[in-house]
């Protein structure tokens, strides 16, 4: 999920405090301005952070993202004139990734969509773009459709292989779940929604609780011994090894799904019949390729190559990175790019430009390091 942020369109507008606000900083957060909202970057060091994730489960507060809930009569038919996802094969207790897109196909949003056992549709959406997506949303569904921004909700995720360890001690129901499945469970006596599904590429959970519940669960969570506060630094990196865009970074207005390999956040049935905003230039694109496509790259050296960075072959400019950095993991650094579709093939020997040097890198199939999903034994 998506999940997947900027602050470059959040104007100067006073920051908000999370739920979780005062909680973040007893625990030695260094918290920085993002999405509109003061959030902790670090605990204990990025790299740690990382790691601890990877190796155990970290807790992570994603109450920035916009959580919504529509519903009214003709429901699906609503949804399905504004986003390209085909509602009638999703099930109750299933979730879906999809896009919100303009009329040029660009892409607004990534978010995920889940069917409530009424029949209603959760959003979750990102945090830079809820104000902008609810407005889209609004004016785009008929006025019988209600749209319910849960700002009184929090999010937090519980990430990494442990995870379903830590959880099952709390809610075991909940962690027989399997990757995009969801539910309504009890956790500490506090009614909650659990989604199997996560943004750092490992196996895990988003939990969507009553916002002052959210220090009584955090607390609760963090008090196993496999669970740990991790920051938004590690969860860039985290999902930058899981080859996840970034919205705001590797996903904008100006790009198409199909250019950026998201072609299955669009459903067959929807790319075979159209009917949503953009469909004339995605279906095209979809039958004739794109002029560029996003990629990921392995760098040579120890420097690692940041947004905006330029890509060359040879003498010529073919591309330009939208996410990058050093990857614990890996212990090398890597990228995310747009490159001419002559140079996306894997194994495309091409240069990344980093203050003034010319880096080797090589174009590299993702995700960077295998995602590890539970989809049932």
């Amino acid at each position: 999920m998506s999940d997947h942020d900027t602050d470059d369109q959040i104007e100067d507008l006073p920051l908000e405090a999370l739920p979780l606000d005062a909680w973040h900083r007893a625990k030695g957060a260094r918290m920085v301005p993002f999405a509109g909202y003061e959030m902790p970057i670090q605990y204990e060091g990025i790299v740690a952070e990382h790691n601890w994730t990877r190796e155990s489960a970290g807790l992570f507060d994603v109450s920035h993202m916009g959580q919504l809930l529509l519903s009214g009569p003709d429901l699906d038919a609503a949804v399905e004139a504004v986003l390209p996802i085909d509602l009638s094969t999703l099930k109750p207790g299933r979730q879906r990734y999809s896009l919100l897109l303009n009329e040029e196909g660009g892409v607004l949003d990534d978010l995920m969509v889940s069917r409530m056992e009424d029949g209603s549709l959760y959003l979750v959406v990102n945090g830079a773009t809820k104000w902008d997506d609810i407005g889209t949303l609004r004016e785009a569904l008929p006025d019988d459709i209600t749209l319910n921004h849960m700002d009184e909700q929090a999010l937090i995720a519980l990430q990494g292989p442990k995870a379903a360890d830590a959880l099952a001690r709390h809610a075991p129901e909940a962690a027989a779940l399997t990757f995009m499945t969801f539910g309504t469970f009890a956790l500490a006596g506090h009614k909650v929604q659990i989604a199997r599904a996560g943004y750092t590429g490992e196996d895990g959970f988003e939990i969507s609780l009553a916002a002052e519940a959210a220090a009584e669960i955090a607390d609760l969570l963090c008090g196993e011994p496999e669970v740990k506060p991790i920051g938004l630094g590690a969860r860039d990196s985290l999902r930058l090894e899981a080859g996840l865009p970034l919205y705001g970074h590797d996903l904008s207005p100006e790009t198409s799904p199909i250019e950026a390999g998201l072609i299955f956040g669009i459903n067959k049935r929807r790319r075979a019949e159209g009917g949503f905003p953009g469909a004339t230039r995605i279906i095209r694109e979809i039958a004739e390729g794109t002029g560029r496509k996003w990629v990921g790259l392995k760098i040579e050296g120890r420097l690692p190559a940041r947004e905006g960075a330029e890509v060359f072959s040879g003498s010529e400019k073919v591309g330009i990175v939208t996410s990058g950095g050093f990857s614990p993991t890996l212990q090398a650094p890597i990228a995310m790019a747009y490159v001419s579709a002559a140079n996306a093939a894997p194994g495309t020997a091409l240069e990344v430009e980093v203050r003034g040097k010319r880096l080797a890198a090589t174009v590299a199939p993702t995700p960077f390091v295998p995602h590890r999903y539970y989809r049932g034994s």
